[in-house]
């Protein structure tokens, strides 16, 4: 049978440390033989979990050990994800991948594998809130912050809790096919497939947030963001060349003046969307993309959803009129 080590750490968060457990036990084959044996492995022999979601103490008759004979090894979020990793963990993992295990992290869980060295080159995600601290403080991993999950093989890494289920399917999926994917969903009472990534659910920075000497050039591209804006315009409105404005604007904000003003238009859109019964056409006039093809183009490739989808996952009451915003779509 298919072992599942399940490593949970001290001050690891208790509902991503079962998520694996319920995923993989509630797997069963066409006889209805369970598929997997999930192990929740602890080092030492007993840990704490956080206590931020509710602390319990973890005793289980399965050590670091176990990570040496398992064909599946899953990271779960731990309080402590910042800290210099124990040597001993970062050991058993490297030589639990070296014989051919298959490793996985979930959540912040993601630092602890790219501790190890061996997400160097590879592309990966973790929650959107600390993926620019991975990407910092591992700059040869491709942190990717949008989206639920990436598959490297014999690597995975998921964003942030719930995305956890979403990669434990997929396994699922990628060792047994869609139909017992899709029987193990439907047990745990969840989509095998969840539309859009973690996008939809990042906090962004309100542009004018940033504080810096092109703060007056930036308020007033948020003031005309409804209007078309070409870099020579907003050099004029700043009182410098095109070349000094860009050269500000990668020095001070870290991207360049379009992709600022790309930014600042998509946050508008949400807090239209969020906040408003506006149908999508009103919504792309207002945020400056002239159209709602232009203004679901940007959207999708930056928040990983479509404008009506966020507006129904983050509407703050029902919309007025579905079938308006629906027909603009």
């Amino acid at each position: 049978m298919h072992i599942v080590a399940v490593l949970a750490l001290d001050g690891a968060v208790a509902f991503e440390v079962t998520v694996p457990c319920q995923v993989f036990g509630s797997s069963v084959g066409e006889d209805g033989d369970l598929l997997y044996e999930a192990r929740v492995c602890t080092a030492p022999e007993s840990s704490v979990t956080t206590g931020v979601f509710g602390q319990m103490t973890l005793s289980t008759p399965w050590g670091l050990e176990t990570l040496a004979t398992a064909d599946t090894v899953v990271i779960p979020a731990h309080d402590s994800f910042l800290a210099e990793p124990p040597p001993e963990v970062v050991e058993a993992l490297r030589e639990a991948a070296a014989r051919g295990a298959r490793i996985a992290s979930i959540c912040v869980g993601a630092f602890m594998l790219a501790a190890t060295g061996m997400l160097d080159g590879l592309r990966a995600t973790t929650h959107w809130m600390h993926a620019a601290e991975l990407a910092r403080r591992h700059p040869k991993v491709e942190v990717d912050p949008a989206v639920l999950f990436v598959d490297n093989g014999s690597l995975l890494t998921a964003a942030g809790v719930a995305a956890g289920i979403d990669l434990c399917l997929h396994l699922v999926r990628r060792d047994h096919g869609s139909a017992v994917a899709a029987r193990t969903a439907r047990g745990i009472v969840m989509p095998l497939q969840r539309d859009g990534g973690q996008a939809q659910f990042i906090d962004h920075e309100d542009p004018q947030d940033i504080g810096t000497a092109l703060q007056p050039t930036m308020a007033w591209m948020e003031a005309n963001l409804h209007r078309p804006l070409t870099l020579d315009e907003i050099a004029r409105e700043a009182a410098v060349s095109v070349r000094t404005l860009t050269r500000r604007f990668r020095a001070q904000v870290g991207t360049t003046p379009l992709q600022w003003l790309l930014r600042a238009r998509i946050h508008r859109a949400q807090q239209l969307l969020e906040s408003t019964d506006l149908p999508v056409e009103r919504v792309a006039a207002e945020a400056g993309f002239g159209s709602p093809v232009t203004l679901r183009a940007h959207f999708a490739r930056t928040v990983g959803a479509s404008p009506l989808a966020y507006r129904n996952a983050f509407r703050a009451r029902p919309q007025a009129d579905d079938s308006e915003s629906s027909s603009v779509m």
